[in-house]
């Protein structure tokens, strides 16, 4: 993940609401499935094997963040154990074709879960986060982005 992304990462977190931080996972999950393949076309053995690091440790976010008093949530903890099986079936054999299942379950299940935080109208779960303003100011052509709140006492809670 290039620095820029982790960044743009950073600030989506700081202000979603808990469907759109499930949403943020799923999508460095599967971006971190595209790192791996693109590991794997290059015969990069370390760049494969760390992106699918990477992506189990989204899908262990996402076991984690499962409320089981809900019904869907023993659904969902069997499709993620099957993603991790897949991953550590395509780990062990330095292949790719285990990756194309997980991609396709994963995006799909992406898909819907952006859906349902369109109509999540819930608060940040982050507070005292820094305010940022980003327009086309100030520069031809150019995003820039501008941060308000930069007290001492500025602080992250949950």
């Amino acid at each position: 993940m290039t620095k820029e992304l982790k960044q743009e990462y950073t600030l989506k977190i700081t202000q979603a609401n808990k469907s759109e931080l499930v949403v943020i996972l799923y999508e460095m999950f599967l971006l971190y499935l595209e790192e791996a393949e693109q590991g794997h076309e290059k015969e990069d053995k370390a760049g494969f094997r760390d992106g699918i690091r990477k992506a189990r440790g989204c899908l262990k976010e996402l076991m984690a963040s499962l409320h089981f008093e809900y019904e869907p949530a023993r659904n969902l903890l069997q499709l993620y154990l099957y993603a991790n099986r897949e991953l550590v079936r395509a780990e062990s054999r330095n292949s790719t074709e285990n990756l194309l299942h997980v991609k396709s379950v994963m995006t799909k299940l992406h898909d819907a879960y952006a859906y349902v935080s369109r109509q999540d109208t819930s608060g940040p779960v982050m507070g005292n986060t820094q305010t940022v303003y980003a327009g086309l100011t100030y520069g031809k052509n150019t995003l820039t982005e501008s941060l308000s709140d930069q007290g001492s006492s500025r602080g992250f809670r949950v």
